[in-house]
């Protein structure tokens, strides 16, 4: 298999949440990244979700990378590939998403 990525992934471990626009959901799923770059990230949630929808995502990262306060990174993208993965939680979905577009965002309002 030839590698497709062009730029590097980070082994992170962030809070995710993400919502599916397309379905108009009010409730949201909560995971964890395994992985994320600039243009991608790879995460893992308990509920199922499509190759090919589209996500909003909101990830959180804390102080101890930021050097200073909680940042929220608001991003749109897109399901490219959903895999089932046994966990010591039990059975969970790993899901490899593209980043279409994100903005940086400071504060409590990200998450409304």
């Amino acid at each position: 298999m030839t590698e497709r990525r062009t730029t590097r992934r980070y082994d992170l471990s962030l809070p995710v949440i993400i919502r599916i626009p397309a379905e108009r959901q009010v409730d949201s799923q909560e995971g964890k990244t395994r992985d994320i770059s600039t243009r991608g990230l790879y995460f893992v949630i308990e509920q199922d979700l499509q190759a090919g929808s589209e996500l909003d995502i909101i990830l959180t990262l804390p102080a101890e990378i930021t050097h200073g306060t909680e940042v929220f990174v608001r991003a749109l993208g897109k399901v490219v590939r959903v895999e089932r993965r046994m966990e010591d939680s039990g059975a969970r979905l790993g899901v490899a998403a593209v980043i279409e577009r994100y903005d940086i965002i400071r504060g409590e309002t990200a998450r409304t």
